[in-house]
């Protein structure tokens, strides 16, 4: 007898609802342990699933289009050696989707979406169709499930749903009816958006966005409304560091990746999360959480848009490692292979324009962090010593910081440290 294998979806860290791309094989292949079989767009990644083991292909549960989570059926695999007249199945235990949801009353219009970031969800929304991370990313939203148009397969409502439910209440005008005495609407009446006939006015051609843009566009747009940005601007002497940074790669070429001023960033970075702890929490549930680790993100630019790796543990590693770890991050942002843990459990996030070049930029939290450090081109500039005009080296500074965790004194205070700490490299030892 012929016994086949489920394959499920393995765990993807903090993604659900991820739409499948790419079907890699078909019945009947012949597929190697490790060999790609379906391709995954989440969020801001393009992933693989391979085969886990070498075998044949029975089944293909899945179709380009359809949106997968943890524990669902892909594809069944025939071990490689099983032979037999009758097939027969191995089940593999999978969580079990939420409850499917029971008859109800048609969906209310987004006019009376009320978007609360701090408001819990109503307890209707617990028999709605949706995975764990869209009901966590409507609750941060303020979003009632309940009012939501699932577009998946049964009504299922992914995190696009959320989305544009969020979009379409925003463009309308704010709900009429009282609002009850516990809770305050933050509903905002904006104008229609304006869609002239663009052709009417010259030639003009159309693109797609990425999946990537386009939820990065809803987050950011997210991150901007309900975080009260607040940006300080500095600047640090850096012309013994970047001596230091060009010495130290001169040193060891042979070693590959190159220690970049980045890198002397994430590292000072750590330095000032350490000497003021408050700026490395995160807010959940009204309270504050105070994060014991410094794990910290680096915008990195891809051709389908903006992603932001983790290095982890950057208390724990030197300068170099810190730059070995970023260099294969970035190779692994460009191909589109990062992973949902090479993006999540970030503190601290840094980006750098550096290589571009600017004078300054107002950058935006990476939410759930509560601040993020903006840094562009370093320049020679003539400083005052006491008796003379002397050129150093000097880079611009700029830090955003949610005034909810902190105030004005305290982020003064870290970019003061931050930047002290990139102009002395010794001061990181300490």
């Amino acid at each position: 007898m012929t016994r086949a294998t489920n394959v499920p979806l393995p765990d993807l860290g903090d993604f659900s609802e991820v739409p499948v791309i790419t079907i890699l094989v078909q019945p009947g292949d012949r597929v190697e342990a490790e060999q790609p079989l379906i391709e995954l767009e989440s969020d801001k990644a393009t992933m693989e699933v391979p085969a886990p083991f070498a075998g044949i292909v029975e089944t293909i549960t899945v179709s380009v289009g359809d949106t997968v989570s943890q524990g669902d059926l892909l594809l069944s695999v025939v071990a490689e050696g099983a032979v037999g007249d009758e097939p027969a199945v191995d089940t593999v235990p999978t969580p079990q989707p939420d409850e499917a949801p029971k008859p109800e009353a048609p969906v209310p219009s987004p006019q009376t979406q009320t978007l609360m970031p701090s408001q819990s969800m109503p307890t209707s929304s617990e028999h709605i169709f949706a995975g764990p991370s869209v009901r966590k990313y409507a609750r941060e939203l303020g979003v009632d499930l309940s009012q939501v148009v699932g577009t998946g397969s049964k009504n299922r409502i992914s995190r696009e749903d959320v989305q544009a439910h969020v979009k379409a209440a925003a463009s309308m005008p704010a709900a009429t009816s009282p609002q009850s005495s516990s809770t305050t609407s933050l509903a905002v009446n904006h104008p229609a958006w304006p869609e002239p006939n663009y052709a009417d006015f010259g030639p003009i051609e159309e693109f797609d966005l990425s999946r990537i843009q386009t939820i990065s566009a809803g987050n950011l747009s997210r991150n901007w409304v309900t975080i009260p940005h607040v940006t300080n601007f500095d600047k640090s002497d850096i012309t013994e560091t970047e001596a230091f940074r060009k010495s130290i790669n001169e040193r060891d070429m042979a070693r590959g990746a190159k220690v970049t001023m980045l890198a002397l960033m994430m590292k000072a970075s750590v330095a000032a999360l350490k000497e003021f702890p408050r700026f490395n929490v995160s807010f959940a549930g009204g309270k504050l959480i105070q994060k014991k680790y410094y794990h910290i993100g680096f915008a990195a630019d891809t051709p389908k848009g903006l992603v932001v790796p983790v290095v982890r543990d950057c208390d724990r590693k030197g300068i170099a490692e810190i730059a070995t770890e970023m260099g294969a991050l970035a190779a692994k942002a460009r191909d589109g292979k990062l992973t949902g843990a090479d993006m999540s459990g970030g503190c601290f996030t840094v980006s750098s324009l550096g290589g571009i070049g600017g004078t300054g930029f107002t950058p935006i939290i990476n939410a759930p962090e509560v601040a993020i450090l903006g840094a562009t081109r370093s320049e020679i500039q003539p400083v005052w010593n006491g008796e003379s005009f002397e050129p150093r080296l000097i880079q611009p500074l700029s830090l955003s910081w949610d005034h909810r965790a902190v105030d004005g004194a305290a982020a003064a205070r870290f970019l003061k440290h931050l930047a002290a700490g990139l102009s002395d490299t010794r001061q990181l030892l300490l």
